[in-house]
């Protein structure tokens, strides 16, 4: 029903494990029923823009304000461009939808492209066209995300459960984001965040609560987008990055599944009585995983592909943000050869023969010609 209701009064309860509200104060189903028809942003949104918690914290481009943004936000659902609905590039089939999330999907199936629409070679310069090959549509239209609202950039669990007074606090910064809650640790936030980018040929691999916890790597990937330059099907993709720190059994090195919530305080809630160790027990304990006892905190990242908030054609990435020997975009992507960024000693030296040997026989045919013009005017004289 929540895809569509058309009253938009179709909600969630709050803490009701994503099921409408119910009883007294319930929805009035019969006029929800009343009014279904076909799915509008509104509709997508009221799941997808809200996922993590609030607007626009877990993707970064997909939020609120794209119901009413101008083109200047995203040239597609911009009310002042093409002002199209979610629907109309997520069509659907027997109800399966296309797109994919990354943060839980693998297959490389039901996934949309902008070459559906666009073609796969759209520019009229060549040049630009080969980009396409390798380089996804998306690494260049999407210069930045959260043009509007903050996104959640990074969240870390182990300084959860501070107390003031007594109680449990919030702190938030100026624009009031919350920047630190006792039930969820510290936050930090970005607007116009420049994406990272990542070879990916759309699959992905997922950590499980069952695998091993590598110490010795600087992070933890929670999920890891599949790709390499030499592969045939991998084009270069921008990403939003989530970075944070989680706990773990730090014995038998497995991510930890806390408990967080319950209707009552005292039953090991971590969002009601802020305590680690009894959240984590009552959390394994449900899940049917084994716990130590002891536990700590390890630092990961989480890979979301950025496929919204399209730049109109005047705002794309420049030639020389990219093809740059200093802090390029694609800096940390090192295993090709790129123009203007990377340099062999070999090819550098080799060039700098060609032009002089090109600029030492432009010179000997230059003398060659005066001389054939001075001796056949010196002929026609006699």
């Amino acid at each position: 029903i929540v895809c569509h209701d058309n009253t938009g009064t179709y909600k969630k309860a709050g803490g009701g494990a994503g099921y409408p509200v119910m009883g007294e104060n319930g929805l009035d189903f019969k006029k929800i029923l009343a009014s279904v028809g076909l799915p509008k942003s509104e509709n997508c949104g009221s799941c997808h823009f809200t996922g993590g918690g609030g607007n626009n914290v877990k993707h970064g481009d997909l939020e609120m304000a794209l119901l009413t943004a101008g083109r200047n936000v995203d040239v597609h659902m911009g009310v002042d461009g093409s002002n199209m609905n979610c629907v109309d590039c997520h069509t659907a089939e027997n109800h399966v939808m296309k797109g994919r999330y990354y943060g839980v999907s693998s297959t490389n199936t039901q996934r949309m492209s902008c070459e559906e629409c666009h073609t796969a070679f759209p520019h009229q310069k060549s040049i630009l066209n080969e980009h396409s090959i390798k380089v996804a549509c998306q690494t260049c239209h999407i210069p930045v995300y959260a043009k509007v609202n903050p996104t959640k950039m990074y969240w870390d669990w182990s300084t959860a459960t501070r107390k003031k007074d007594g109680e449990g606090y919030e702190d938030l910064d100026s624009m009031g984001n919350i920047t630190y809650a006792s039930i969820k640790g510290d936050f930090e936030w970005g607007t116009n965040v420049q994406p990272e980018y990542l070879w990916f040929n759309g699959t992905a691999d997922h950590h499980l609560l069952t695998d091993k916890v590598d110490t010795t790597q600087p992070f933890l990937k929670i999920n890891t987008l599949m790709g390499e330059y030499r592969d045939y099907n991998s084009k270069i993709i921008p990403v939003k990055v989530h970075r944070g720190r989680q706990p773990y059994d730090s014995e038998h090195l497995t991510i930890i599944q806390a408990k967080l919530w319950d209707k009552e305080k005292g039953k090991g809630a971590l969002w009601l009585d802020l305590e680690w160790e009894r959240a984590i027990e009552e959390g394994m304990a449900y899940v049917g995983l084994p716990y130590s006892g002891k536990h700590d905190f390890v630092t990961t990242e989480m890979y979301l592909p950025v496929n919204h908030m399209v730049s109109p054609a005047s705002e794309v990435v420049s030639c020389k943000e990219c093809h740059t020997p200093e802090n390029g975009r694609l800096a940390a992507l090192t295993d090709f050869y790129m123009p203007g960024r990377d340099r062999n000693a070999m090819l550098d030296f080799s060039g700098k023969m060609l032009l002089i040997l090109s600029l030492i026989g432009v010179a000997v045919h230059a003398v060659i010609r005066i001389i054939s013009a001075r001796n056949i005017k010196s002929g026609q004289t006699h």
